[in-house]
């Protein structure tokens, strides 16, 4: 998901874009249009990633820095952390198992831990450099890797942490997918394609262009349909049908795009915007996906989850202050994150 370590935002005190003319036509206004109904302080140092949302479990896990917060999904209040990451990126459920595996980026580690204590119970070496996204496929009941600095995928047995195999993936992975079939698509962001793989075999099937999208980041799947959300970087959403991966259509969103969800009981597809926007977009009487509408969150929001039985989209962002001095290492230095600002911003139509 992100250019480096812990995906701090790269596009920070823009103008709230109207980033809602799609390609495929204007956006439709409604009434019930999402907006921010509470804000949870979390607080605390350092960059955050990927937040996933336990719709059964009422669960909100967000990575941050060194620990994962964990909070109830309902009233945001902290129930605990996973401790003991090392550039916190990606998380994933395994709830037959009560597992749960955490990439911990900067020591090439993932992270397991017992889903009702939150207690760590094993660290497993990733032989690969900068794992990001993690999945669990739950035909094969493995866990996969998202190696950035490697441009792989690794594959381990997820109740006993063994290493299987890893695959080439042509470029940096980004956020993947699984089918429930035992299919997983994945972004590749330098390469501008969504790759196709078979969990079983840990072969790939097909690798596709996401032209006219640049740097995909964000992945969400519309099962039903059987169509892939691609978020990417160059402010567009790219649609693309999951059986041959040609491109089915696109439409405008955000700047400074990562994550991307879509609501199966309300058909709905959106994308959390570093600019401060949420893009919601939903399919037309043709069954051609435009924008319904554009909200507004807060700069540097680009990470959602969405609790599917409630609807709710989840955004995570922060308060920034001028960005340190240039260095001949970063002639272009980010804002820095204020310390104890960190928030969780929920969202509801």
């Amino acid at each position: 998901m992100s250019k480096e370590s812990l995906r701090v935002v790269r596009v920070l005190g823009a103008v709230l874009l109207a980033a809602w003319i799609a390609v495929v036509g204007s956006p439709r206004r409604v009434d019930a249009s999402y907006h921010i109904v509470a804000r949870w302080k979390i607080g605390g140092e350092g960059g955050w990633d990927y937040l996933v949302a336990d719709a059964e479990a009422r669960r909100l896990y967000v990575t941050h820095n060194t620990q994962i917060e964990v909070l109830d999904l309902d009233s945001g209040k902290p129930l605990g952390v996973v401790a003991g990451l090392n550039g916190a990126h990606g998380v994933a459920l395994a709830p037959a198992l009560n597992r749960g595996f955490a990439t911990s980026g900067r020591d090439s580690a993932i992270v397991v831990f017992d889903l009702k204590t939150l207690a760590v119970v094993s660290r497993i070496h990733v032989p690969a450099r900068g794992p990001d996204a993690i999945l669990f496929e739950p035909v094969t009941k493995r866990v996969f890797s998202f190696n950035g600095g490697s441009g792989n995928a690794c594959a381990f047995d997820a109740a006993t942490g063994a290493f299987v195999d890893s695959l080439p993936l042509g470029g940096k992975p980004e956020f993947a997918s699984a089918d429930g079939a035992g299919g997983v698509h994945v972004n590749i962001e330098d390469a501008s394609q969504i790759v196709a793989l078979d969990a079983k075999t840990l072969k790939v099937l097909r690798r596709s262009p996401l032209a006219p999208g640049e740097e995909p980041s964000g992945l969400a799947r519309d099962s039903k349909r059987g169509l892939l959300f691609s978020t990417c970087g160059n402010a567009t959403m790219v649609v693309t049908s999951a059986a041959d991966g040609h491109v089915v259509g696109t439409y405008a969103i955000g700047k400074g795009v990562d994550a991307g969800a879509f609501d199966a009981k309300r058909d709905r597809a959106f994308a959390s915007n570093g600019e401060g926007t949420l893009t919601v977009a939903a399919p037309d009487k043709s069954g051609r996906f435009t924008v319904l509408e554009t909200d507004s969150t807060q700069a540097g929001a680009r990470t959602m989850a969405l609790d599917e039985k409630t609807g709710r989209v989840f955004v995570v962002t922060a308060s920034f202050g001028p960005p340190p001095a240039p260095t001949p290492d970063r002639p272009h230095p980010r804002p820095a994150i204020v310390p104890g600002t960190f928030t969780v911003l929920v969202l509801e139509p």
